[in-house]
């Protein structure tokens, strides 16, 4: 059952940057400064990326290593990463940007614990 939610999870960020996106572009264009709008499209860069990771990774079959925490791992980094920027992108609330590098923090630890698990197994 775990690896059905950590897939869901990595179709619905993948189709959610695409509706994020398609947003910032036609609403928040003339709404927020182009700095803010630039933090936003960051956001949803990594958060696409990471679903596309998630998506990637649920599906590696090799050496049927377990690669739940790395999954959690973006999974939660999401959240912390690309909301708080969301957060701060939307509403200017500057000190979100503390909570931003916990996420950036999970996706390091996420991508080098597969490192470690292909490299030692």
């Amino acid at each position: 059952m775990t690896s059905k939610i950590i897939l869901l999870f990595g179709i619905f960020f993948c189709g959610l940057s695409v509706v994020l996106g398609a947003f910032g572009a036609h609403a928040l264009k003339d709404k927020i400064s182009s700095y803010y709008l630039e933090i936003y499209e960051k956001a949803i860069f990594y958060q696409f990326i990471h679903g596309i990771g998630i998506l990637l990774i649920s599906s590696l079959k090799y050496n049927d290593i377990d690669f739940t925490f790395s999954l959690w791992c973006f999974i939660i980094g999401i959240f912390l990463f690309s909301g708080s920027l969301y957060i701060l992108s939307l509403t200017g609330i500057k000190w979100l940007g503390a909570i931003t590098p916990f996420g950036g923090t999970l996706f390091v630890i996420g991508w080098f614990s597969i490192f470690y698990k292909v490299l030692y197994n």
